[in-house]
């Protein structure tokens, strides 16, 4: 077992992890900071607020990432679709006629 420390919202937090998981762990505290550091007025917030606005702020982004997933999705299979007709009529045309 071992630490990683972070800093996050201007507050320092000691977090238990695996042996090697450290810098995983303190890149992932640096990227809620980051999220923190874009929302003015967050400083000077309860530790629990800050917390509950960088949850917030991470499910939000989980969302859109889920929303655009399912968007493209469609596009995706169309394209493939279109791509295999057109596999499949140049393979008709390239086969010997009986």
């Amino acid at each position: 077992m071992s630490n990683a420390f972070l800093t996050i919202g201007g507050r320092e937090y000691t977090v238990a992890c695996g042996d090697g998981e450290e810098r995983h762990i303190a890149s992932l505290g640096a990227q809620i900071d980051g999220k923190l550091a874009q929302m003015p007025g967050v400083a000077g917030q309860s530790e629990a607020r800050t917390l509950l606005y960088a949850a917030l702020l991470l499910a939000d982004e989980l969302h859109e990432l889920k929303n655009a997933r399912t968007a493209i999705q469609p596009e995706i299979v169309e394209s493939m679709a279109d791509w295999l007709e057109s596999l499949a009529a140049r393979l008709e045309s390239e086969l010997p006629s009986a």
